[in-house]
């Protein structure tokens, strides 16, 4: 299996380079391709950081994987995704490995994330996609157990890469040194850490992430996470609703 493995943490991210040694480990052909800063919460926009369109893409070696080829690109993780299936990294992956994301990605807000943006993006061009995200909490400074997070995923790999062409999985994993095998869940309404708007003096308008104290939906994948439970849940990228009546 050729893999291309992004983020939307940036390049020198940790989990970046934790899951691309995990593939590697797993014996796949990789190369990887990230945003050259963080491009968080950029869904599966499109946007190059130059006026003409153009992507600058800086090559890069990644401590303690020198051979395997690594791109800074000045573009959101959509857009990486969407021409490494055309070709821009070398032959198109079979496989797109989004993550391990600082932070988790669940209920219906996985929308608005740029590591499940990528997954979405690449699905849609005929590769298959897994996007693992750690749920480390608002606490920066708390230990980020990469490792537990790639070692669940890793367990994945075999049966991702048996899915049709366009199959994305998204995971979730408590930020433990163990966990068990994760659980399959649907998608909650919300999850515990949301965006609130928080008004300034100057003008401007910023946005905040808070928890939310509420009670989690019984099954769904921000309560199972919650649990300590690693979640699993397949998703469809866009689609027509053949319900609605116009």
């Amino acid at each position: 299996m050729r893999v291309l493995i992004t983020n939307d943490d940036g390049i020198d991210s940790p989990g970046l380079l934790a899951l691309a040694r995990g593939a590697v480990e797993h014996g796949w052909t990789a190369v990887v391709a990230a945003p050259v800063q963080e491009a968080s919460g950029t869904s599966a926009g499109l946007t190059a950081a130059q006026d003409d369109r153009r992507i600058e893409v800086e090559r890069r070696v990644l401590p303690d994987l020198p051979d395997v080829p690594a791109h800074a690109v000045s573009a959101h993780p959509g857009l990486i995704a969407l021409v490494a299936c055309q070709g821009a990294f070398g032959d198109p992956p079979d496989i797109v490995l989004s993550g391990v994301n600082r932070g988790a990605n669940v209920g219906r807000a996985v929308l608005h994330s740029g590591t499940v943006g990528a997954a979405l993006t690449a699905s849609i061009n005929g590769a298959r996609a897994m996007a693992v995200s750690l749920d480390v909490g608002l606490d920066a400074d708390v230990e980020h157990h990469w490792a537990t997070a790639v070692a669940v995923a890793s367990e994945l790999f075999d049966r991702l890469a048996a899915l049709p062409p366009g199959s994305v999985l998204n995971l979730n994993v408590p930020n433990r040194p163990e966990v068990g095998p994760p659980e399959r869940a649907g998608l909650a309404d919300f999850g515990a850490v949301r965006s609130k708007l928080h008004d300034t003096d100057d003008g401007s308008i910023s946005l905040a992430a808070v928890f939310v104290e509420e009670e989690l939906q019984p099954g769904s994948d921000a309560a199972l996470l919650a649990a300590g439970h690693p979640t699993l849940t397949p998703l469809r990228s866009v689609s027509e609703d053949p319900d609605v009546e116009v």
